[in-house]
């Protein structure tokens, strides 16, 4: 590793004087200044380079600049941007105006027909039905034990809501092919596709790190799995009404996006009577708010 990295800094004719590695990336102070290294995660070396350069030639520009970017190396080398404390809920805001940013900059639509929209919704359905499956064959376990656990009580006691979402989920994704099957445009967006807290770094304009994820793909998918990541830390009822007044999302995406939020979470029991039950309260936490998101939605289009 030191060695790549030494190899690039004296390209650069940088001399390293302290090395800092934190979580997956290297950080090195030099006589010029700190550069940040980071492992090519992918076999195309110039993917993060061809990415920046299309976001660029879209105006969006809310990303470290990449200094080096040699297919001979291991490593991509970036500016260093040194960040300010800010709140959580700060910088959730700063995603979804980012992110709105980069869908509206680099909208497109390509060709559809109905393969394309059935191959999400069998998907979809396949993953409906093994948690079907799963949770059915979970309770009737439960239901055997002379005594339940208090993880399996805590679980029986709330299985009905968990079926409850997933016949929810199957029948509004039925409704939903119907809807888009006969479509011939499908609108696709540049997705980050990794969206965390700590994956925003604000200074005097915010930046988005982290591309190694990024793909072309219907626009849900960042705010999809930014909920996932944060659904407990965060008020996602005004996020989602905030993106959706910066990039207001198709009536089809959007209820595609909420079928797919409504997906309850595989709950496993652990051996750990305890953190079993912190877990499963936790997935349970994530069932109970999401539908209060769903509910807005379905709400305001009865009242519309």
């Amino acid at each position: 590793m030191t060695n790549n990295i030494n190899n690039m800094l004296n390209k650069h004719d940088l001399n390293p004087v302290k090395y800092t590695i934190k979580n997956n990336v290297t950080i090195v102070d030099t006589d010029k200044g700190r550069v940040v290294f980071k492992k090519k995660k992918n076999d195309n070396g110039n993917n993060v380079n061809n990415l920046y350069n299309y976001l660029t030639s879209r105006s969006f520009n809310f990303y470290p600049k990449l200094i080096n970017n040699d297919n001979r190396n291991d490593y991509d080398m970036y500016e260093y941007i040194e960040e300010i404390d800010t709140p959580d809920e700060q910088k959730a805001l700063d995603i979804i105006n980012l992110i709105s940013l980069l869908h509206n900059k680099t909208t497109y639509y390509k060709e559809a027909n109905e393969d394309t929209y059935k191959e999400i919704y069998e998907k979809t359905k396949e993953k409906l039905n093994y948690l079907y499956n799963y949770y059915n064959d979970l309770i009737i376990i439960a239901e055997r034990s002379i005594y339940m656990s208090p993880k399996e009580y805590l679980f029986a006691r709330n299985v009905s809501k968990i079926f409850s979402c997933i016949a929810f989920c199957n029948i509004e994704l039925d409704k939903w092919l119907e809807d888009v099957k006969n479509n011939k445009k499908q609108r696709v967006v540049t997705l980050h596709n990794n969206l965390t807290l700590d994956h925003l770094i604000r200074n005097k304009d915010p930046y988005l790190i982290s591309w190694d994820k990024s793909k072309k793909d219907i626009p849900i998918y960042d705010f999809y799995n930014f909920y996932r990541n944060h659904y407990l830390d965060l008020d996602f009822n005004d996020l989602f009404d905030e993106y959706n007044s910066k990039y207001p999302l198709l009536d089809e995406e959007k209820k595609l996006l909420l079928i797919l939020l409504s997906i309850p979470p595989k709950i496993e029991f652990i051996d750990n009577e305890l953190e079993s039950c912190k877990t499963i309260r936790k997935q349970l936490d994530y069932i109970y708010k999401t539908e209060e998101l769903v509910k807005e939605f379905y709400n305001l289009k009865t009242a519309n």
